[in-house]
């Protein structure tokens, strides 16, 4: 039996108040990259509570998303795994954010949180931890919105 191909599934949030995006510095086998704040759909989540969930984690922001923005497919050499190509597919969500808990510690690895803008953001393209984060940004400002029950999850996932 031949072994059976699984990407990553991954979520991020897109986040932008005033003109300006949260993205988070993180600590990387290819050194400080730029994120979206994202993480891996962990066992039992639907993708809409692993993005609540991360985005907490690593900005100590509360998160709600409204809207799927997208779901994107991308392939990468990664360094820890002997330069094995890795397959992610983010389901990117857009929606309100809530106020930060002071007294919350950002997830290990996250150096710091950032606001910034699209220029800034396209201008430091080579510090982004993938491509996604910026397709995923502008996909949100040319309007790409889908509802949330677009993601359907069995009750089953919770047992």
């Amino acid at each position: 039996m031949t072994t059976r191909w699984k990407p990553n599934v991954t979520v991020a949030a897109i986040i932008e108040r005033d003109g300006r995006f949260l993205l988070v510095e993180e600590e990387t086998f290819d050194g400080l990259r730029l994120n979206n704040p994202a993480g891996h759909l962990d066992c039992g989540e639907t993708p809409e509570q692993a993005c609540r969930r991360e985005t907490l984690e690593e900005t100590s922001y509360v998160f709600s998303p409204t809207a799927l923005v997208g779901v994107y497919l991308s392939r990468q050499r990664q360094q820890q795994a002997n330069l094995e190509e890795i397959t992610y597919m983010r389901f990117a969500f857009c929606g309100q954010l809530g106020a930060p808990d002071p007294t919350r510690k950002l997830d290990h690895g996250i150096v710091r949180t950032l606001w910034m803008t699209l220029e800034d953001i396209r201008a430091s393209k080579a510090r982004l931890r993938s491509p996604m984060v910026l397709c995923c940004i502008e996909d949100y400002l040319a309007g790409k919105r889908y509802p949330l029950g677009l993601v359907v999850a069995d009750a089953s996932i919770a047992s």
